[in-house]
């Protein structure tokens, strides 16, 4: 698109169905490349992610040309497809519905990505919902509590 410029900084979180902590420490990392793949084929820029067993913090440079909506579909449909051909979980893998997504200017930045480098310090101090109710709070995002990352029923 020409002549638009624009600046947006979003620090996602998402988690398996019902928080499950499944994300195993023996492949995250192979996870998180394919995330980042999935993002930077959507022309964003991925800044940084990272996370636990129970859920993920990505921080990235959105770009004007795909909704926030679509991002994330195409990122959770390619990553738990993924997870699934790889037989990484016993049964099937999915993402719980819904995500958080927050944004930030360029100069909060570096206390972000600060922030999502050290996610296992953090979580041994903190629990996701825990953290996750912060953020709400901190943004200002009105919530229900029955859709905040359900319990397995």
């Amino acid at each position: 698109m020409a002549n638009t410029f624009i600046q947006v900084h979003l620090h996602f979180v998402f988690a398996p169905k019902y928080r499950a902590s499944l994300i195993h420490s023996d492949w995250e990392d192979d996870l998180y490349k394919y995330i980042t793949g999935v993002v930077q084929k959507n022309n964003h820029k991925m800044i940084i992610i990272n996370g636990m067993p129970d859920h993920v913090h990505m921080l990235i440079g959105l770009r004007a040309t795909q909704s926030i909506a679509d991002l994330m579909q195409d990122v959770k449909a390619a990553s738990s497809k993924w997870i699934n051909d790889q037989n990484l979980c016993n049964g099937r893998f999915e993402w719980q519905t819904g995500y958080g997504a927050f944004s930030y200017s360029k100069s909060q930045l570096p206390n972000v990505i600060r922030y999502i480098e050290h996610q296992k310090d953090h979580h041994a101090r903190k629990s996701f919902l825990e953290e996750y109710r912060l953020f709400l709070e901190k943004f200002e995002v009105a919530y229900d509590e029955l859709y905040i990352f359900r319990e397995p029923e």
